[in-house]
């Protein structure tokens, strides 16, 4: 029994739809990769707005000691 033939809504690619392909079941696997580099990059983006924020906050925190620190 042969594969349905499915084309893609990225590239409009005509491709067999397998058991077991990664991605999107209306995209072909050639478009369903660029899209998991995506989101792989999405991931790192979020990782570097964490450390930035740890970053902020310590600088916040060390101008507030100098700003408003008591001289005895």
């Amino acid at each position: 029994m042969p594969f349905p033939i499915k084309v893609c809504v990225v590239c409009g690619e005509e491709f067999e739809l397998k058991p077991d392909k990664p991605g999107f079941a209306n995209r072909c696997p050639e478009c369903s990769e660029t899209d998991e580099i995506q989101v792989n990059s999405r991931e790192l983006h979020t990782t570097g707005r964490k450390e930035a924020s740890e970053l902020n906050e310590a600088r916040r925190e060390a101008m507030r000691d100098l700003l408003y620190r008591k001289d005895v």
